[in-house]
């Protein structure tokens, strides 16, 4: 029982992180768009849409369970190339804070993956192309 409570806690936080992240890009779609521009991505009006309903669809995963070893993937490859594109070395030197940005994807990484083997646990909708 223990197990099944820690598994619904984590996929509520992991579902909060993404629900926020999507709130914020709704929030001030233009300030992402800039912030994509920033780092050098072309379109970044659309890729700042994309990416909230990506996040949308991630959060709506994890909460339901629904096709969740394919989104702990999904995410686990998001949340990496937003390490590197975003808080990469390139922007160490500017602010050093941006090192523990991008050490803190990694250690969502680990979760994302652990959460991808072990599954939704016994009360999730448990769709998944990959079973």
């Amino acid at each position: 029982m223990a197990r099944a409570i820690a598994i619904i806690i984590a996929r509520i936080i992991f579902s909060f992180i993404f629900f926020m992240a999507a709130g914020f890009k709704f929030a001030d779609i233009g300030a992402t768009a800039a912030y994509i521009t920033a780092a050098g991505f072309p379109a970044a009006t659309l890729l700042a849409w994309i990416a909230a309903f990506f996040e949308i669809a991630l959060a709506l995963a994890f909460i339901s369970g629904a096709f969740f070893t394919e989104a702990s993937l999904l995410a686990a490859i998001y949340v990496i190339f937003l390490a590197f594109a975003f808080h990469g070395p390139s922007q160490w030197q500017q602010n050093q804070a941006e090192f523990g940005f991008f050490v803190d994807h990694f250690t969502f990484l680990a979760g994302l993956l652990f959460a991808a083997i072990h599954g939704p646990e016994r009360w999730a909708l448990r769709h998944s192309l990959l079973k």
